[in-house]
């Protein structure tokens, strides 16, 4: 299997598991309020659809959504917002639709694709490979929105590694779309996958380490839990900088989430001198 074949097997799967989550919706259901704040489960589905869309104007007529891109930017960071509340006049129905649709057709064109294809998007331009990768950490970072709104926990599966790979690989991202200079010393990532397994990136020997749970980590760079409600373990200053503002999606900084207090943690604790763990007050 290629790594096309292999990304678009999972982004396959997680939509499969988006899905399930709403499809035996009622009305209220859809209406339910999620993290998010002003954004109701339908919100959440009708943002990923109309991205899916955009995704298959930028892999099929990248020159359109090049053309495209400079108003939507315009309208800064209320954009999204906007964008939901234009969706608020569609049935459920048709949203479920128009998701599933609108997946469907980002698929078929990512499919056509070489890896190493450049596409534009609102943020950086980007591989064919991160495209697809960045559409599966977009599909599981709403579906926790989705979840949390529905008080149901998903079980963690190996796919959150290409989560925490974009999360990686935004840390320069993360400080320049903040106006700061990027750090020049590396950060280390140690994490546990969902099945125990190690996953590892950034030099051995970097002195600014992060490590913990891959799903504490995953929920924190795609801003859906504050680092005091993680198990992560954070140790240099560049490393604790980065915690505060990661992000793995592109666009304006997102304001994140405040901490939800004690008893939220997640994982055991461990005491290891030299590294640092948030408290809550």
């Amino acid at each position: 299997m290629g790594l096309m074949d292999e990304l678009l097997a999972d982004l396959r799967a997680e939509t499969a598991e988006f899905d399930s989550m709403i499809e035996g919706l009622g009305p209220d259901g859809w209406e339910l309020p999620t993290p998010a704040q002003g954004w109701a489960i339908r919100d959440q589905v009708g943002h990923l659809a109309w991205f899916d869309d955009a995704a298959t104007v930028s892999a099929t007529d990248p020159e359109a959504f090049r053309a495209a891109k400079p108003a939507f930017l315009a309208r800064g960071g209320s954009a999204v917002d906007e964008l939901a509340a234009a969706s608020r006049g569609l049935t459920a129905g048709q949203l479920r639709e128009w998701f599933r649709e609108a997946r469907a057709h980002s698929l078929e064109a990512f499919a056509r694709l070489d890896a190493g294809t450049r596409l534009p998007w609102y943020g950086p331009e980007m591989s064919a490979a991160s495209f697809v990768t960045a559409r599966l950490m977009e599909t599981w970072a709403h579906g926790q929105d989705v979840a949390d709104a529905l008080g149901v926990t998903r079980v963690p599966t190996a796919r959150l590694r290409h989560v925490a790979t974009l999360g990686v690989r935004a840390v320069p991202y993360n400080f320049t779309v903040r106006g700061l200079e990027a750090p020049s010393r590396p950060v280390r990532v140690e994490l546990t996958m969902p099945d125990g397994s190690p996953w590892e990136a950034g030099p051995p020997d970097a002195a600014d380490v992060v490590r913990g749970p891959m799903i504490d980590f995953c929920l924190l760079v795609v801003r859906r839990r504050h680092l005091d409600d993680t198990s992560l373990l954070v140790r240099g200053e560049t490393a604790r900088a980065w915690t505060a503002i990661a992000q793995a999606f592109a666009g304006p900084p997102g304001e994140g989430r405040p901490p939800l207090g004690p008893g939220s943690r997640s994982g055991a604790s461990q005491g290891n001198a030299g590294w640092s763990r948030p408290r809550p007050a």
